[in-house]
């Protein structure tokens, strides 16, 4: 295995580099947003202009790097991703920070679609699983290791922001060095809606509510831990563990969908996500440990679903087309994460801090309730017809390339639902055939 990670040590240290300084980012600005008085909605649109960002980065990124290449591309978005933190350091204002932060969002897509573009073409087919474990653990280290170092240091000060500003720059320095040939070019889709839900309902609504819940808790957990009373260590920790533990929890979840109906398993971990919703409410805990042990248990169920909802989907989509289907879900999810952060941060400014769960409670109960009637009217895939559960990063993390990297398939096909075999049970996907 050391000698397949040789040849892309260089492309994995870039990205960790990406993601510590995303981590950075993400963390320093709630907090010093919450600690100079901006307001919980001011403080939620910072989530909604960076998933703005980010989504027009996934469709925009392959038209730039086909214009002009991968290397200058990659330059130009770490450069701006810099610049960015640094103005952000400059104007402490939410009318510069939330564009500013769509910037953001944007550079950091397109330079991980170009690093995963990179390690795809360098990947080999029998080590390809391997490969994409070990990048998915390396992006979780490096996240959780950019949140978690802002417990060291003052954040009403520069050094934060600067610190950001050059991982960005070093992230610039494996792939300005390389010597191998340019990849192939980016995976490139487009948002059909239509066509997704035709492919699978349960999916696309799904996908939608989780960028809600999910959105929403990665922009505003710091600063819900700051106004119920947490110090700046448990901060860092109440937004690093939820990740950690729903990157354990995928496992298990990933095995009982791959014996079962995964929407079933996905409304486990709904009602999980809704109990431990309903106790930061019902129970609203004071205390660091109480604090820190539920979240680690809500994140362990709200960062299990989206691989859930992805292999849902890619078990009823058409052969070949596995990379077009994820990466549209992507961008459904990129929609809720719009709206999420928006929603959840006008209820904390009316409400307040609970105005976080409330949102989540909404988006999780939608889900139960559509999942369970998709499930009372349509017979599941069949265990032998299902694909197998692929362990993925957090959505916001993850890029059309991603799955590109993770299935190593080179797809052009449309994304159209195959017709069923004559002697097939009726799907998820299936809308005019009555239920059993």
């Amino acid at each position: 295995m050391l000698r397949q990670l040789l040849p892309i040590s260089a492309l994995l240290l870039g990205s960790a580099f990406l993601l510590f300084a995303g981590g950075i980012n993400s963390l320093i600005l709630p907090v010093r947003g919450s600690a100079e008085g901006f307001t919980a909605s001011a403080l939620g649109l910072l989530g909604t202009g960076w998933a703005i960002g980010y989504v027009l980065g996934c469709i925009l990124a392959p038209r730039m790097v086909g214009a002009v290449g991968h290397i200058r591309t990659y330059g130009v978005l770490c450069a701006f991703a810099a610049i960015s933190i640094l103005l952000q350091a400059l104007l402490v204002t939410p009318y510069a920070w939330i564009p500013v932060r769509a910037v953001s969002g944007f550079c950091f897509a397109g330079a991980a679609m170009i690093v995963e573009s990179w390690l795809n073409d360098h990947v080999q087919p029998s080590t390809r699983g391997k490969i994409f474990g070990i990048y998915t653990m390396v992006n979780l280290a490096a996240v959780t290791g950019g949140q978690m170092v802002i417990s060291l240091g003052d954040t009403m000060g520069f050094t934060f922001f600067a610190i950001g500003a050059i991982i960005f720059c070093l992230a610039l320095v494996p792939t300005a060095l390389s010597t191998s040939s340019s990849p192939a070019p980016l995976t490139s889709v487009t948002l059909d809606i239509g066509a997704l839900w035709r492919n699978s309902p349960v999916a696309v609504s799904a996908v939608f509510l989780v960028g809600i819940s999910n959105a929403s808790f990665g922009t505003l957990s710091a600063v819900y831990a700051d106004r119920i009373g947490l110090g700046l260590t448990s901060i860092a920790l109440f937004s690093s563990i939820p990740v950690l533990a729903g990157a354990l929890s995928q496992l298990p979840f990933g095995f009982a969908s791959d014996r079962m109906d995964r929407r079933k398993v996905l409304v486990v971990a709904a009602v999980w996500a809704l109990a431990a919703d309903l106790a930061f409410i019902l129970i609203a805990p004071e205390g660091r440990l109480a604090n820190l042990a539920l979240v680690g248990l809500f994140g362990a169920a709200i960062f299990a679903m989206y691989p859930v909802i992805v292999a849902h989907a890619n078990d009823h989509a058409p052969e070949g087309t596995s990379i077009q289907v994820s990466g549209g879900l992507l961008l459904v999810f990129g929609l809720g994460s719009i709206a999420g952060p928006l929603i959840a941060g006008v209820g904390m400014s009316w409400i307040g801090p609970q105005g976080l769960f409330l949102t989540t409670i909404v988006a999780h109960v939608l889900m139960i309730a559509f999942t369970l009637l998709r499930i009372a009217r349509r017979a599941p895939v069949p265990n032998a017809e299902k694909g197998s559960f692929q362990v993925s990063p957090p959505a916001r993390a993850a890029t059309p390339e991603t799955a590109a990297l993770a299935v190593g398939e080179d797809e052009d096909a449309p994304l159209e639902p195959a017709p069923p075999p004559a002697d097939a049970p009726p799907s998820d996907a299936q809308d005019s055939a009555p239920g059993p």
